[in-house]
């Protein structure tokens, strides 16, 4: 009988038996974004899985000051990767980040919070695994240029595919650039990032991601989405940022560049990343059953604290400025707090594609791909667990077209946070539900709402906009 390795053993194997000549230690900063460091193989062994490796903290965003600044990267054998994007044959482990003194996990950790938020789940009995599939849309820009100084400010975004280059000269234009709100599935010519989406699922295969789909999305100028498989959901996280990685890298090498922004083109549609969650438990999908749209009761009471929560959630699913000019009436962003099967303009949906029970979910629409998946997706968790546990009633849902219905009918109909301002305030006054299990502690929300305030709110109020010289320039 074959003796059974260890990931910790099968990664050492894999960098002996390879070749590798560096290791990258991937680590994720409180705003959402990956970190590295680099140490030559020589210095990696199997201890190193225990031991971890010493790294200033006190430089990451939102993490620690100066005086306490000591941390440990403790990376996780079962997330390596071979990279394909460095040339000496390196390998990447996604690591935690530990205290040194105590070898407790650091509070601020993303992947810390996610992690106790999987122990919370299993502790509740309600279930053992918490599946979540994120689809995270993006831009292809060919050439992007901005900044903002004392006495000016401006960005610039550029795509062959951009419906405003229609006219221009291109020696020769070949024209099929996608109509505004028209570029959800064109065959090429109209779709021209066909060869450029199949390699980048080949190097998300390459990277042991599995991928389901691809395909053009609906704005012009060279919107695109490629469909993952659901996982558990720490693995879901960790596989979110590696698909972002991938992505963006791949486009630079074909001298293009990727935005997750959710509002980069003003007119059209912005980029969103719809959640789908189930929660399983010894194998049994419970969110099947003789309800509403195939669901069954814990379902149901999930949607009712998904939607209780909703305003606090998005200070952590859309956590940018940008994100409220994507969440606006008329582009298919879902702005109204309501449920209902197969309807996209709700921002709680039910697919209906399959009759299985396994295929039975909840898809959380107002998300964007902006901000921290560890603590959006414990955030979206937590509410959920919080409508099961006090058996919240998600009400009636709403099987209509909400964009065309008249505003007398949807003024009992709550709606997101008009900006990242209103969101953070709800999170202030409603974030009890994020502390059960000290999946949260009161030091991250207040940290993060500080954080958004102080880095992103008050700087982006104190900038002239240009869109304000032909408001008001003449005055």
């Amino acid at each position: 009988m074959a003796k059974t390795i260890s990931p910790t053993e099968a990664a050492v194997k894999f960098i002996k038996d390879n070749q590798i000549e560096f290791v990258d230690l991937k680590f994720m900063d409180f705003p959402g974004q990956w970190q590295h460091l680099t140490i030559p193989v020589g210095h990696f062994s199997e201890d190193s899985f225990q031991q971890g490796f010493g790294f200033d903290g006190s430089s990451i965003r939102g993490w620690k000051s100066i005086d306490k600044s000591d941390m440990l990267l403790v990376p996780d054998a079962g997330t390596m990767f071979l990279d394909p994007f460095i040339q000496a044959p390196t390998v990447s482990f996604v690591c935690d980040v530990f205290e040194p003194a105590t070898r407790e996990k650091y509070g601020r950790c993303p992947r810390n919070i996610l992690q106790k938020a999987d122990a919370y789940l299993r502790r509740t009995g309600i279930a053992d695994t918490a599946f979540f599939g994120p689809e995270a849309e993006f831009f292809v820009f060919d050439d992007v240029r901005f900044d903002s100084t004392a006495n000016s400010s401006f960005y610039f975004v550029d795509s062959v595919e951009g419906r405003w280059n229609s006219g221009r000269e291109e020696n020769p234009n070949l024209a099929y650039k996608p109509r505004t709100k028209e570029g959800y599935f064109p065959v090429p010519p109209t779709d021209q990032l066909m060869d450029l989406r199949n390699e980048m699922v080949r190097n998300l295969i390459r990277c042991g991601i599995e991928v389901e789909a691809q395909h053009h999305e609906v704005a012009s100028g060279g919107q695109c989405e490629i469909d993952l498989r659901f996982q558990p959901m720490l693995k879901a996280a960790d596989q979110l940022l590696l698909f972002k990685y991938v992505v963006k890298n791949t486009a630079r090498m074909n001298n293009r560049t990727v935005t997750y922004m959710p509002k980069p083109i003003f007119g059209d549609n912005g980029s969103g990343m719809h959640v789908h969650t189930s929660l399983w438990k010894k194998g049994k999908p419970l969110f099947y059953g003789e309800g509403y749209a195939g669901l069954s009761e814990t379902a149901l009471f999930f949607i009712g604290g998904l939607l209780k929560h909703a305003p606090s959630i998005l200070a952590f699913t859309n956590p940018t400025t940008n994100s409220y000019k994507r969440l606006v009436p008329g582009y298919e962003a879902p702005v109204n707090l309501a449920y209902s099967q197969r309807n996209r303009s709700a921002s709680i949906r039910i697919p209906m594609y399959s009759t299985s029970p396994k295929s039975k979910r909840v898809e959380f629409r107002c998300p964007d791909a902006s901000g921290n998946p560890y603590l959006g997706f414990a955030a979206i968790l937590m509410a959920g667990l919080d409508g099961i546990i006090n058996q919240i009633d998600p009400g009636e849902p709403l099987d209509k077209d909400i964009y065309d219905m008249p505003p007398e009918e949807l003024k009992d109909v709550p709606s997101t946070p008009p900006s990242l301002e209103e969101a953070l305030k709800a999170l202030h006054n409603d974030n009890e539900y994020l502390l059960k299990g000290e999946v949260f502690t009161e030091d991250v929300i207040e940290a993060w709402i500080k954080y958004k305030i102080e880095k992103e709110i008050k700087p982006m109020a104190l900038q002239p906009h240009p869109f304000e010289f032909g408001l008001y320039y003449d005055c």
